[in-house]
C-alpha cells in the first residue's frame, strides 16, 4: 500500500516537473521575443514550479523511509516540511513578480505582440488539466506536499490568465495602455500571494501536530468504547505523521482487573481501531482505574 501511494505521488509530480521545464521555456522566449513583461512574470512562476517540484519530489521519498532508531515514528513529516517549503516559494515568486511588474511599469515598452495570446491559451489549458490531475491524485494518496505542488499548477494557470488579460487590454487599447501587461501580473501576484499563505497554514498545522478533524476522533473513540471491559475513554491525542495517524488513548477500567486482563483488553482496542480505521498506524494506551463509588466496591 505505501509503495502503491508513492508511486501515484511520483507519478504526478514527475509529471508536472516535465510540463513546467517545457513551459518555462516557451513562456521566457514568448516573453522576451513576444515584448510581455506578464509572460516573463508567467515564466519566473513556472521556474518556481520546477524548484518546487523537486523538493515535493524529495519530500514523498523521504517520507516512505522506514522508521529507524532516530525516527521510531518514521519520517511522515517531510511531506508537511515539503509542502510549507512550497508554500513559501510561493509567496517568494509573488514577491519577485511583484517586484518586477512594479519596477518597469512607468518605462516606455513596446505593446505585446498578438502571438503571445495563443502561448497562453495552450498554458492556461495544459495547466489546468495538471492541477485537476494532481489535485485528484493529492486527495487519493492523502499528501499535503502533492496537494501544494497541485495549488502551484493552479497558480500558474491564474498567472497566465492574468498575463493573457492584460495583453488582451494593451492590444485592444492602443498606444497608451502597453502597461495593462504590468498591471495584470501584479494581480495574478497578489492571487499567488495568497494562495501561498493559505497553503502555508496547514503545513504548519501538521508540523505543529494539530489534532486533526473532530469527526476521526470521535471515530476512534466509539471504537474503542465497544470493546468489553473498556468503562471509558478518558482521554484521546490524535497526531498526524504523513498520510497515516498516531493514536495516544487513556482507557478506564475496573479497578479491580487484572493486569492481565487489562493488558488485553489494550490490545483489542488498539487492534480493533487499528482494523476499523485504517489512516492510524498505531495506538498507544495507557490504563486508568475508573473511579467508583466506595459504597459499590466489592470486599
Amino acid at each position: 500500500m505505501s509503495t502503491a501511494r508513492l508511486q501515484r505521488s511520483l507519478r504526478a509530480t514527475f509529471l508536472g516537473l516535465g510540463v513546467n521545464v517545457a513551459l518555462t521555456v516557451v513562456k521566457f522566449l514568448a516573453g522576451i521575443f513576444g515584448h510581455s513583461q506578464a509572460l516573463v512574470a508567467d515564466a519566473v512562476e513556472s521556474l518556481a514550479d520546477i524548484f518546487s517540484s523537486i523538493i515535493v519530489w524529495r519530500g514523498l521519498v523521504v517520507a516512505e523511509t522506514p522508521p529507524d532508531d532516530d525516527h521510531p515514528y518514521g519520517h511522515g513529516k517531510a511531506e508537511p516540511l515539503a509542502a510549507a517549503i512550497v508554500s513559501a516559494m510561493l509567496l517568494l515568486a509573488a514577491g519577485l513578480i511583484a517586484f518586477q511588474s512594479l519596477s518597469g511599469i512607468t518605462d516606455t515598452r513596446l505593446a505585446p505582440s498578438r502571438w503571445t495570446l495563443i502561448i497562453l491559451v495552450v498554458v492556461i489549458v495544459v495547466k489546468e488539466m495538471l492541477f485537476r490531475f494532481v489535485l485528484r491524485e493529492s486527495q487519493t494518496v492523502s499528501s499535503s506536499a502533492v496537494e501544494t505542488d497541485a495549488w502551484h499548477h493552479r497558480s500558474d494557470a491564474i498567472t497566465s490568465a492574468a498575463a493573457f488579460l492584460g495583453i488582451t487590454i494593451a492590444l485592444v487599447g492602443g498606444p497608451g495602455y502597453e502597461h495593462a501587461d504590468n498591471w495584470a501580473a501584479l494581480a495574478a501576484a497578489c492571487v499567488i500571494a495568497f494562495n501561498g499563505a493559505r497553503l502555508l497554514r496547514p503545513a504548519f498545522n501538521e508540523l505543529m501536530d494539530r489534532s486533526p478533524d473532530r469527526e476521526l476522533i470521535e471515530q476512534i473513540r466509539a471504537v474503542a468504547g465497544t470493546i468489553p471491559g473498556v468503562d471509558g475513554v478518558e482521554k484521546c491525542f490524535v497526531r498526524k505523521m504523513g498520510y497515516q495517524f498516531f493514536v495516544d488513548m487513556h482507557l478506564e477500567v475496573n479497578p479491580q482487573m487484572t493486569v492481565e486482563q487489562s493488558h488485553h483488553i489494550g490490545h483489542t482496542v488498539k487492534n480493533r481501531v487499528r482494523a476499523e480505521v485504517p489512516s492510524v498506524r498505531d495506538v498507544l494506551i495507557h490504563i486508568e482505574p475508573l473511579k467508583i463509588p466506595v459504597d459499590k466496591i466489592q470486599p
